[in-house]
């Protein structure tokens, strides 16, 4: 019993490991609340002011976060918020207000992600230049923080309720779509979370994951020309 407990209690994570959960705690406390945020910020600019009277109009963590989402992205780097609701009959164009509502979300990943770049390569910049070692953990910490809020963008993109995509798929293919989703919501999200926690998504959004973060690389190139003109 106290060789169990000893092996136990000698268990360690690795450096790499241990960023790992820390970002992902902080995606999970500041980004979730940004793109939930940035959903009740849309609908209230659109017309639409139920987010702002149920308390979504905030960057309060314990307003955006969802359990099961925050758990799921945990473990396996995607999950979700507690969805804003909205009421689209306020808004002026209820398509396309809420196509616009929903892409807000997704958006807000993509612009903390492009800025999440840029400090990752000035402080890789500055590590490749300096050797400091902290200069080394902050660009580690930086590239996962943006290399999952790409993730989150893409995964959010997914045209499967409750995700912001099926949305902005409605805007384009008509209301059938809607009916469709309606009719079999309960068994498209059993299905959906089922999909998740297999991991049966992990590959093919690891590729659009990587492939985001390649775009967003050439972006930002202008930081990289920047930083050899300073540095080399």
């Amino acid at each position: 019993m106290d060789s169990l407990a000893s092996s136990i209690f000698n268990l360690s994570l690795s450096p790499t490991t241990i960023v790992q959960f820390g970002v992902k705690l902080m995606i999970i406390f500041l980004v979730v609340p940004i793109h939930e945020y940035a959903h009740a910020w849309a609908a209230v600019k659109l017309g639409d002011d139920t987010p702002k009277y149920q308390g979504r109009l905030t960057l309060n963590p314990l307003a955006h976060i969802d359990i099961l989402g925050a758990i799921c992205l945990f473990i396996g780097g995607f999950g979700w918020g507690k969805p804003v609701q909205v009421n689209p009959l306020n808004f002026r164009q209820y398509r396309k207000g809420n196509a616009l509502c929903a892409a807000a979300g997704p958006l807000s990943n993509l612009i903390v992600g492009t800025g999440g770049m840029i400090v990752y390569k000035i402080f890789c910049y500055a590590y490749i230049s300096s050797g400091v070692e902290a200069f080394y953990w902050i660009y580690l910490i930086m590239y996962y923080f943006t290399i999952i809020n790409l993730g989150l963008a893409v995964f959010n993109l997914i045209p499967i309720p409750p995700l912001d995509g099926s949305k902005i798929l409605s805007y384009f293919v008509g209301g059938k779509w809607d009916e469709i989703m309606y009719r079999y919501q309960r068994q498209i999200s059993i299905i959906f979370l089922v999909v998740i926690i297999s991991g049966i998504l992990d590959t093919p959004l690891g590729y659009l994951q990587s492939g985001m973060f390649w775009i967003m690389d050439k972006i930002t190139y202008f930081v990289d020309l920047i930083a050899k003109a300073i540095i080399f």
